[in-house]
């Protein structure tokens, strides 16, 4: 395997370059795209994907979105799939294991990219096209991984400073993310900042943001830790649904008006309390933008189309769009039939959702 692997080592390599200004460039949203069919080509394939921690029903979507995209080209024959659990070495590993395992393409959650540039630049030595998502690597591409699908947060943060400019005028906001010093959650968080500044009556009640782990039941401690710490907080931000419920539920549950929620990445658990909430007469203040999901999609399609010469037309910056707008006449989606941790915002149907979690 390894010698056949380094037999398309230098064209692989010279595939990355030679294709690279082929494609379009700049953001696209996140539900958008070319069909995969026109590049899946005529190569046997074997595809996988590299979670950092796959815990979080975030990942779980986010995998069912990568097996359906996969199932969508014949020559695709085997979908793999490892969770290092949150472990750095593991998530090394996990790596070299689905190059001995024959992947041809992988693609890379982003919790641990950065210290993988070892292990993703030795799978491209053995031939491999290697794709991490979601977060800027610093690295360089056709040397150190072959693309990067980056999700642009900066466009996020700067629609929700508009939206609370226009709907909040001020006050100040918490940004409630995930483990500690993970980059992902300190990149947001200084884009939250620096456009929040772009408008004087908005501030940053903490320089840091508020670790949740995006663990629900984490988030809910922190929640009521932010409550008892600060006598008035206008704007919760949250970058995961599950973080956002537990964040409203901690307001609800201590008495006090929900602040306005500015979310990214949503449920229909969070959509759904929104709704029950205007019910009551007590709708909050809320945006989310949404389709983070659909990533996995993007990065496949790129990885494929350099492992099998064909043209990928999609670009590898990729924006949120906004999915519920209460104060814009775009009112969150809820299905009480559903799983409360359903996205509706990607690329799966209903049923499909249903099923991850049965």
């Amino acid at each position: 395997m390894r010698l056949l692997r380094n037999s398309y080592l230098v064209s692989a390599a010279v595939m990355v370059v030679a294709t690279s200004s082929a494609f379009a460039e700049g953001p696209m949203p996140m539900n958008k795209g070319a069909d995969i069919t026109a590049m899946c080509g005529d190569k046997p394939a074997i595809v996988a994907l590299a979670d950092g921690y796959g815990g979080d029903t975030w990942r779980k979507i986010s995998l069912a979105e990568f097996k359906d995209e996969a199932s969508k080209c014949s020559n695709i024959t085997r979908v793999l799939y490892t969770d290092a659990g949150g472990d750095p070495q593991k998530a090394t590993s996990d790596l070299n294991s689905l190059v001995a395992q024959g992947a041809n393409v992988i693609v890379v959650a982003p919790d641990f990219s950065q210290s993988l540039i070892p292990a993703m630049r030795a799978a491209m030595k053995d031939g491999v096209v290697v794709v991490p998502y979601n977060a800027k690597v610093n690295g360089e591409a056709g040397k150190d991984f072959s693309a990067n699908v980056v999700q642009n947060v900066d466009s996020i943060a700067a629609e929700w400073a508009k939206w609370l400019h226009e709907h909040i005028k001020e006050g100040g906001l918490l940004y409630f993310s995930g483990p500690a010093g993970t980059a992902y959650s300190k990149n947001f968080n200084e884009r939250i900042k620096a456009n929040i500044g772009n408008y004087h009556g908005l501030k940053p009640l903490s320089q840091d943001y508020i670790v949740t782990n995006w663990n629900p039941a984490d988030a809910q401690k922190a929640a009521a830790g932010a409550i008892a710490t600060y006598p008035k907080i206008d704007v919760v931000a949250v970058d995961v649904g599950p973080v956002g419920s537990s964040v409203v539920r901690s307001f609800q549950q201590a008495g006090l008006e929900v602040p306005a929620v500015v979310s990214m990445a949503s449920n229909n658990e969070l959509n759904c309390m929104w709704a029950d909430a205007k019910a009551a007469g007590k709708p909050f203040p809320y945006i989310t933008l949404d389709g983070t999901t659909y990533q996995t999609r993007i990065a496949l399609r790129r990885g494929l189309s350099l492992y099998e010469g064909t043209k990928d037309s999609d670009g590898t910056e990729v924006a949120a769009f906004v999915y519920a707008d209460s104060l814009g006449g775009k009112e969150p989606f809820c299905d009480k039939s559903a799983p409360l941790d359903a996205d509706f915002s990607g690329g799966l149907t209903p049923d499909a959702l249903k099923a991850i979690f049965k």
